[in-house]
């Protein structure tokens, strides 16, 4: 399995920016699909965010789709979440995860199995 970190939360007002990022650790971090999710006081995890290993190609939650970005750095084995225009409802722990070797991009958590302890973005009004 992987070793998640996750690192950049906090409190921001909205409409505010913030960055998240996860490092990897053990497995080879370039066959890697990696995604962000994240769960809402009182609500289920949700899929945010994903990005393939093999093109880079990215897959948005429609509640965050114009505003939110994934990226990843293979050489330094991590990924970010840049997030601007953040709204109250964005409020949640939020977790890094990656899929197994080779694995196509996908939004359902059991098609993830490694996780990061998360880390709360708390925005204001």
């Amino acid at each position: 399995q992987v070793q998640l970190v996750e690192s950049g939360g906090g409190l921001v007002r909205a409409r505010g920016s913030l960055t998240l990022s996860c490092a990897a650790s053990g497995r080879p971090f370039n066959i890697l699909t990696m995604a962000w999710f994240r769960r809402a006081p009182g609500k289920e995890r949700e899929f945010v965010a994903a990005i393939g290993w093999s093109r880079g190609n990215t897959y948005y939650a429609d509640s965050v789709k114009g505003r939110f970005t994934i990226s990843r750095d293979n050489a330094n084995k991590k990924v970010d979440l840049q997030m601007n225009s953040l709204v109250p409802d964005d409020t949640a722990v939020y977790y890094c995860a990656s899929g197994r070797p080779f694995a196509t991009v996908g939004t359902r958590m059991n098609e993830y199995d490694s996780w990061g302890q998360g880390t709360q973005v708390t925005v204001s009004s």
